[in-house]
């Protein structure tokens, strides 16, 4: 598969089925999907489960309805079929759960991102090749596009949205973390966006250009306490948003949730759903920034 996209601040997503789902977030060169599976070989994510079970209906309001849960045994059974089912097989397999009435939000954190993670797990027991990975991932991104045109996301006043940039640590190639959980706050009526494989100074230099109300990091690989205190003190005295929150998860957090205040974040949250709940609180506290990105 071809490599057509750039790294850091020209690497805003600019997919069409995604700008048709969020036709508020811009940027300025096409990322391809093939590309980008390419570049992360494994995912990390950042709302990846630290227990053995997916939490069931963890964004559906008032926590879901009977049968719009997804419990372990159809989670570990879904998991692995990207491995042998066509994209289309496999959105056929997503539909059922969508026609008893399980929330997107359910099917993306508690059925595709465990299988990413599982697809990860089989990669590093020598189980799967690379073939094998890149090409369930591959269909898993395709899903969770699809999945995502289905449902509109909310969509809130204009006066009352919040924004906010996704991005994994500069230097950590795993950008589908971020991806995902940029698409759960899209999905909340955030105007959000996500950098793939940013450089540090791009990173800060799109910060600097721009006032978003909340930054998020992923931190997939391990890294030294002291570059992300770094990092977070630098988007601080670069923001262009002062009161701006920085949030960061991922698998290296989840491991020690206490490095986040450690390193000066915000906050930090084991999955996307609990991301969400957390920027909204920090929102609730905090005028949202109008017509400054």
């Amino acid at each position: 598969m071809a490599k057509d996209y750039t790294d850091g601040v020209s690497a805003l997503r600019t997919d069409t089925a995604f700008n048709a789902a969020h036709a508020t977030r811009h940027s300025s060169t096409h990322v391809s999907l093939g590309g980008l599976v390419e570049g992360e070989i494994i995912p990390r994510l950042l709302m990846a489960h630290r227990d053995d079970c997916p939490r069931a209906a963890m964004c559906a309001p008032n926590g879901g309805a009977p049968g719009c849960a997804i419990d372990c045994q159809e989670a570990a059974r879904f998991a692995v079929l990207p491995l042998r089912l066509e994209a289309d097989e496999l959105l056929a397999e997503v539909e059922t759960f969508l026609e008893r009435g399980v929330p997107v939000q359910t099917i993306l954190v508690d059925l595709l991102a465990p299988s990413a993670r599982r697809l990860g797990e089989l990669w590093e027991d020598d189980a799967c090749d690379f073939v094998e990975v890149t090409m369930g991932l591959w269909r898993l991104q395709e899903v969770m596009r699809v999945v995502a045109l289905r449902s509109p996301p909310v969509t809130r006043a204009v006066e009352t949205v919040p924004t906010a940039l996704f991005a994994p640590m500069p230097g950590d190639q795993h950008s589908f973390g971020a991806l995902m959980v940029e698409e759960i706050f899209a999905r909340a009526g955030w105007q959000s966006e996500v950098l793939f494989e940013p450089k540090r100074q791009e990173l800060l230099a799109i910060l600097g250009e721009r006032a978003f109300d909340l930054a998020g990091l992923t931190v997939t690989n391990d890294c030294p306490s002291g570059l992300i205190a770094d990092l977070v003190s630098a988007i601080r005295s670069v923001s262009r948003n002062p009161a701006i929150r920085i949030i960061i998860g991922g698998r290296a957090i989840n491991a020690n949730p206490g490095l986040a205040s450690q390193v000066g974040a915000d906050g930090t949250a084991s999955d996307a759903c609990s991301a969400l709940a957390l920027a909204e609180r920090m929102m609730a506290d905090t005028r949202p920034l109008v017509g400054q990105v």
